[in-house]
């Protein structure tokens, strides 16, 4: 897998995993979450088009409650940072 920070990633095993998760924040200017027990893991998904889409559901469910929010982590990044697919 090979990616620069502005190049799109390239897929060469066919996924390019993403964690969504959210929860209810202490600050809205903050990522400090008010209960980590309450943390709402949504799932892991194979691209970033299927995790945006869990991640938009998720959002607009809770769109009454301005705390809440849901984030997408690129764990393909965490898992290969240089980008030369070598894990670990």
């Amino acid at each position: 897998m090979s990616e620069g920070r502005d190049a799109k990633p390239v897929e060469k095993d066919g996924q390019l995993l993403h964690l969504v998760f959210g929860g209810e924040l202490e600050d809205i200017r903050g990522v400090k979450f008010r209960d980590l027990s309450e943390v709402d893991i949504v799932g892991l998904y194979p691209n970033y088009a299927t995790a945006h889409a869990a991640w938009k559901s998720k959002a607009q469910q809770t769109v009454d409650n301005a705390h809440m929010r849901y984030f997408i982590v690129h764990l393909h990044r965490v898992l290969d940072p240089d980008g030369d697919g070598i894990y670990g």
